[in-house]
């Protein structure tokens, strides 16, 4: 009998499963990692998705090749067929995998017709596996997050003092919602000029038939282990001390703020959620750091992409199709191309997206993914757009973080409220309202910030419908102050845009 091993995309890490579990030693064991072309023009990704994919492919098989690895690296236009001429070419008689991430890979493989057998190791790649979400899970009432992240921290013992918290409570969110101040000395990112590899990647991603969106230059990703270890390093030396107070600020030019850049590197493999939890924990002790910082970057992986996966797998599949509120309108264009709109936060957002395939959490939920919610989007067509236009974007990430959290999609199986909001969050958490054609106060006329009437429309469109989410009854109190008149004129304002920017 002879094993062999296919390494995909988002699983490059000598740990993987497949590879620990394999009967013989790398030099014995047919190993092949493919490119699909079918697979990537599926979606419009953004040229530097796949300059990031791909390089940190290749950069990987030739590690595997360093340690003794018999590697095979395909370039083709689907899966099947480079592997089953692979499969008969090495006498495969049981092909392991390292069980994907995402449903509907998981239904390619299921649906592959090779002439081996198919074997799925576990899959490692998150500290808490699908079945022990759902033990979690079973019987709760509500699924909220706080919760598991606060079971997380016990069973994991991340910030403890025996069985309390460190600091004396769970979460510091509070200390980190502050405004941009004028003159914020901001951390330098971490970035890293292409190699020889990275640069034949994108001199074929330039000369393919793939994605027309997003700029492919400059690209300052890392694409190796070595390179994520070092900007998990950076962050930690220089910009988790700052990380929390700042954390939810948008700031006009600064793109990366005291953010970590590192999702993009965890959900390729190259870094584990563990190593970086305790990187962080460790730094707390050693460096004396605020507590409100480190349990907030903790909480981003221990709380937030712990429970956004556990529950992609805990959910139904027909998740993905949700629509509680029964948005049908269609994604405006200046989504693919920001210079189509003239509102300030949108324009810088956007622009930034194209030029790096990066927005912090804030930018995308409460300018991008707020906006599409208030204006009535189809929620299908926002996590289309979220999953083609960001770089550390999947469907476990996408359909939980978009349909769920950004969109109320699910009707509240995620969230205990949508996260709506008119222009004022944008004005106080950014300095985007600065010098923009809208004035972020106005809900009508000519300078009414789309953000505002579109808001007021939303709450007034499903006020039957929020009723029932007890955390909105305030802000519905105040539509019901709004005289009649100016409802009717946001109602006509908000339908007026939609003819304009949507048909």
């Amino acid at each position: 009998m002879t094993t062999g091993i296919w390494v995909l995309g988002d699983q490059l890490w000598m740990g993987q499963s497949a590879l620990q579990g394999c009967p013989e030693s790398l030099s014995q064991t047919p190993i092949i990692l493919i490119e699909s072309w079918q697979h990537v023009r599926e979606r419009p990704y953004h040229r530097q998705k796949l300059v990031l994919v791909w390089s940190a492919m290749r950069h990987f098989a030739q590690e595997l090749r360093q340690e003794g690895g018999s590697v095979t690296y395909q370039t083709a236009e689907n899966f099947e067929q480079p592997l089953r001429d692979w499969v008969m070419a090495e006498g495969i008689t049981e092909l392991r995998v390292m069980e994907p991430s995402d449903r509907p890979f998981a239904r390619l493989i299921q649906a592959l017709d090779l002439p081996c057998k198919i074997v799925l190791t576990p899959n490692a790649r998150f500290l808490w596996t699908a079945t022990e979400f759902r033990q979690w899970a079973g019987g709760r009432k509500s699924l909220v997050m706080e919760y598991f992240y606060r079971e997380g921290r016990q069973r994991f013992q991340i910030l403890m003092e025996g069985k309390h918290p460190v600091g004396g409570q769970w979460n510091f969110d509070k200390e980190n919602r502050q405004p941009p101040k004028t003159g914020l000395e901001m951390p330098e990112t971490l970035w890293f000029e292409p190699d020889e590899i990275t640069r034949g990647v994108m001199d074929e991603v330039k000369r393919g038939n793939f994605s027309p969106y997003g700029a492919l230059e400059p690209f300052r990703w890392g694409v190796t282990r070595s390179q994520a270890q070092q900007v998990l390093a950076h962050f930690i030396q220089t910009r988790l001390p700052g990380f929390g107070t700042y954390q939810d600020a948008m700031v006009t030019g600064a793109e990366t703020l005291w953010h970590a850049m590192l999702s993009a590197y965890l959900n390729l493999g190259l870094l584990q959620p563990l190593e970086v939890i305790q990187a962080a924990e460790q730094a707390f002790y050693d460096q004396n750091l605020s507590i409100n910082s480190v349990e907030g970057f903790i909480r981003q992986i221990l709380g937030w992409r712990e429970y956004l996966h556990g529950l992609y797998h805990y959910t139904d599949e027909n998740y993905s199709q949700l629509n509680w509120f029964n948005h049908t309108q269609p994604l405006p264009e200046f989504y693919w191309d920001a210079d189509k709109t003239d509102m300030n936060c949108l324009h810088q957002t956007l622009k930034q997206v194209e030029s790096m395939a990066y927005g912090h959490h804030i930018q995308r939920l409460m300018v991008l993914s707020n906006f599409a919610l208030i204006a009535g989007i189809l929620p299908q067509a926002i996590e289309h757009w979220f999953h083609s236009a960001f770089i550390d974007a999947y469907d476990w990430v996408m359909q939980t973080n978009v349909i769920g959290m950004g969109q109320f999609a699910d009707g509240g199986i995620l969230a205990s409220k949508p996260y709506a909001a008119s222009a004022n969050y944008i004005h106080k958490m950014s300095d985007y309202c600065q010098g923009c054609r809208y004035h972020y106060k106005a809900r009508t006329g000519d300078r009414a910030c789309p953000f505002n009437f579109f808001y007021w429309d939303f709450l007034a469109r499903h006020r039957d419908r929020l009723t029932s989410q007890g955390r909105m009854s305030f802000i519905l109190k105040n539509l019901d102050k709004m005289p009649e008149s100016e409802r009717q004129q946001i109602s006509q304002q908000a339908e007026a845009w939609r003819l304009d920017h949507t048909s």
